[in-house]
């Protein structure tokens, strides 16, 4: 304490656990400033996942289809998530398996892509299923 008042700076508690305390003679606004800076340097360092979607309808035509499919190549090239959907209005519930097998069907043009991370689930009006890319 009595280095730490002569030399006008703060005595800092690094590892109270230890035998006996460990304990450092520095200016603790600077300290904590920089652990401040370090921890924003490690948080804008950490991956961004980014998630694009893509709507389909359950009688979507080919080309239609094969322009959104280029697109989700696209977006699996730049690394980001794809979520793909099939959304069912109305009546069009009744055609489930229509939508189940056009998902299929991406998912296997866009094997070398990505890989599925999980399989077409029905959630209410809608039919999801990501993909994610690959390494």
């Amino acid at each position: 304490m009595r280095i730490a008042n002569e030399q006008e700076l703060d005595l800092v508690e690094i590892s109270p656990n230890a035998d006996p305390p460990v304990c450092k003679v520095m200016d603790y606004k600077k300290f904590l400033y920089e652990q401040k800076k370090r921890d924003k340097a490690l948080k804008s360092k950490a991956t961004k996942v980014i998630i694009k979607e893509i709507r389909f309808g359950p009688n979507t035509d080919d080309h239609d289809y094969d322009f959104k499919k280029k697109h989700a190549e696209k977006f699996l090239k730049e690394g980001a998530k794809l979520k793909a959907f099939v959304f069912f209005k109305g009546r069009s519930i009744i055609f489930k398996e229509k939508g189940q097998i056009l998902l299929l069907k991406l998912a296997q043009d866009l094997e070398e892509f990505g890989k599925v991370e999980q399989m077409p689930r029905l959630e209410g009006k809608r039919m999801t299923m990501f993909i994610a890319p690959r390494k």
